[in-house]
């Protein structure tokens, strides 16, 4: 894999500021347009931008910006890395010991029950299976089913939780929310809420008799004037 520059505008922002270096060097060591060079010089496009230092990061010599500035046609280059990183292989079904694949069917039923989510593809990468197996377990015609066991593949070591819960996350983000019957729980109907075991019904006012009333206070008069009567003796 090619080496690429580290902020190539924050290092040219640092070869302006600190070389002798032509705009057209720096331009075509950074990967940037000679007008965009001269731009960062007159302080119009490095606003806000901190120089990178690119002999710090090791991706260039003080020699080789020497050999730059005492030639103007010299083309600056990447100083070799001191650490070589290998390039990640192509991602493939995880593999799995010999001792271990016995219990993979286990797993695969123990993820097809818990994790109906999961796609295919994301079991075959968690126990390093196929799709064919992985089918024949959800229909029950592989040829142990009658012995199978599910059991938690983190336990039995073919994958980790965190490989796991990435997983059931991924598909959880595809997966459509669940109904409401899904769920077991459903909303009343109307007629069942409206339903509030008291009556608000108001009972019929009834018209007042004013002789009535009269009559009453002149009773209650009367008593009081005899209770008087009664205290004075």
């Amino acid at each position: 894999m090619a080496q690429q520059l580290l902020m190539p505008k924050a290092t040219a922002v640092w070869l302006v500021d600190n070389t002798a270096l032509s705009f057209d060097q720096i331009a075509q060591f950074c990967k940037l347009h000679p007008l965009e060079v001269k731009a960062i010089a007159d302080g119009e496009a490095s606003q806000g931008i901190k120089g990178l230092d690119p002999i710090s990061t090791g991706q260039l010599s003080r020699e080789e910006i020497a050999r730059g500035e005492a030639n103007i046609n010299h083309k600056l280059k990447l100083s070799d890395p001191k650490v070589r990183v290998p390039e990640s292989k192509r991602k493939g079904p995880r593999y799995t010991p010999v001792s271990k694949r016995q219990d993979r069917p286990n797993a695969i039923l123990w993820l097809v029950r818990n994790h109906p989510e999961l796609k295919d593809a994301q079991i075959s990468r968690l126990v390093g299976t196929t799709k064919s197996t992985i089918e024949q377990i959800r229909e029950r015609t592989h040829w142990n089913a009658a012995n199978l066991t599910p059991m938690d593949p983190v336990t039995l070591g073919l994958c980790s939780q965190i490989d796991l819960d990435f997983e059931v996350e991924k598909a959880a983000k595809g997966r459509p929310l669940p109904t409401a019957a899904e769920l077991g729980a459903t909303l009343q109907p109307t007629q069942e809420t409206e339903r509030l075991g008291f009556s608000y019904e108001r009972e019929e006012e009834k018209e007042i008799d004013a002789d009535a009333v009269f009559a009453k206070l002149k009773s209650l008069k009367s008593t009081r004037t005899d209770e008087d009567e009664d205290d004075q003796y």
